[in-house]
């Protein structure tokens, strides 16, 4: 039993050494946006010390049957509310492109109004009640924001949490941040 103690102590060890590598090698790089994927020599390669630029793309290939695909996305949110979220979600490629896309047609609509965006970025940062939320001139007059309120709400992007407060549901979280992650590509 000391010996299995011993070699998570040591893989654990490794794991906190690689993890301060990564992390100093991207403060070293700056806040520079990576290059499209599609664009980047040598599939897998790059990085400091041999490091694995795609291992998650990797990752999935080796998981993936190769004639349908797969598409993931993950994530780990601290929140300036003190919450911490983790998520990850995974498809198969071939399944997302033979789906009907008009169903969701309605949650993607919902998200492309700059004063629902904002609101979802109020919610999320902790304005989550009504009375406040009324205080933000952005937001419109109470109308237009009761009329935000229940659109987020019905497309499933805000829950209400009871005596007019919101908040983002939690497996919504990380495809939020994805979306508007891809957006801006």
């Amino acid at each position: 039993m000391e010996n299995r103690e011993e070699r998570v102590d040591e893989r654990l060890a490794q794991l906190e050494e690689r993890v301060g590598r990564l992390e100093r090698d991207r403060n070293d790089a700056g806040d520079q946006r990576p290059e499209p994927a599609a664009e980047r020599p040598g599939e897998g390669t790059g990085g400091p010390e041999g490091a694995d630029v795609f291992w998650a793309l990797n990752r999935i290939k080796r998981m993936a049957d190769p004639e349908r695909g797969a598409v993931l996305f993950t994530g780990q949110v601290p929140l300036p509310t003190g919450e911490r979220y983790e998520w990850q979600e995974a498809a198969e490629a071939a399944e997302l492109i033979e789906a009907d896309w008009s169903e969701v047609a309605g949650a993607i609509e919902a998200l492309g109004h700059p004063v629902r965006l904002t609101l979802l970025q109020r919610v999320l940062t902790g304005t989550a009640d009504t009375a406040a939320l009324k205080q933000d001139p952005s937001l419109g007059t109470t109308g237009q924001l009761y009329h935000h309120l229940r659109r987020l709400t019905a497309d499933g992007w805000l829950r209400s949490a009871g005596r007019g407060r919101y908040r983002v549901p939690p497996e919504r979280i990380v495809p939020l941040l994805v979306v508007l992650m891809a957006a801006r590509r």
